[in-house]
């Protein structure tokens, strides 16, 4: 299988995304049955899933693993379900990596409210357990910069009939970023390349199992 793996660069002022990392370290030992492309993407509303599209048509994947951080979560959580806003609360002072707050704004005016991930969640999420490292099914992909790339190749896939899986997976902090900031739960990088690793070859099992 052709699978595309997706992560984002630093944001919010921190000087690490642990997402990056592992998109640097997944493609250095082989992993039967897949063959593994990369991309990084931006911390910018659209911009974000206009470089992932564009990346899809010209890698035609079979499955896509969007990657992104979700500090403070303690486990892996593969993503069930995108909606389809994109909103910056206004008491919040967080903004993308251009400084754009968009509020009460969809990612696609003229798609459904809300889109299932395409990839084996459950299963992903139990081999994961089954193998020590935490992991859970998150029902929300929040409304930023994650959700919105979710949402869109999600939508991407449905109005193009394309014959492909996608979705997203959250990471939390890794070690490295939790070290200046005490207190924060954060897995090591090691444990959350294990656990891509471990979704990979559950897409790739489940869907020979097809």
């Amino acid at each position: 299988m052709k699978i595309l793996i997706t992560a984002f660069e630093p944001f919010g002022g921190d000087a690490i995304n642990p997402t990056e990392r592992l998109l640097m370290d997944i493609g250095k030992e082989p992993i039967e049955g897949a063959e593994i492309h990369t991309r990084l993407l931006p911390v910018v509303f659209d911009e974000c899933a206009d470089k992932l599209l564009e990346t899809v048509a010209e890698i035609r994947p079979d499955a896509v693993i969007c990657c992104g951080l979700a500090s403070g979560r303690t486990s892996i959580t593969p993503e069930q379900i995108a909606i389809n806003l994109k909103e910056v609360p206004k008491e919040s002072s967080v903004a993308d990596n251009q400084g754009n707050r968009p509020y009460n704004e969809r990612v696609n005016p003229e798609g459904p409210d809300g889109l299932f991930s395409l990839l084996p969640v459950r299963a992903m999420t139990d081999n994961m357990k089954e193998q020590g490292i935490p992991a859970s099914i998150s029902y929300s992909a929040g409304t930023f910069i994650c959700n919105n790339t979710m949402y869109a190749l999600l939508d991407h896939i449905r109005t193009n009939r394309l014959p492909m899986i996608g979705g997203f997976v959250h990471f939390p902090a890794s070690t490295e970023m939790a070290a200046s900031k005490p207190g924060l739960p954060s897995l090591s990088h090691d444990t959350m390349l294990n656990g891509l690793k471990i979704m990979i070859e559950t897409i790739v099992k489940e869907s020979f199992r097809d």
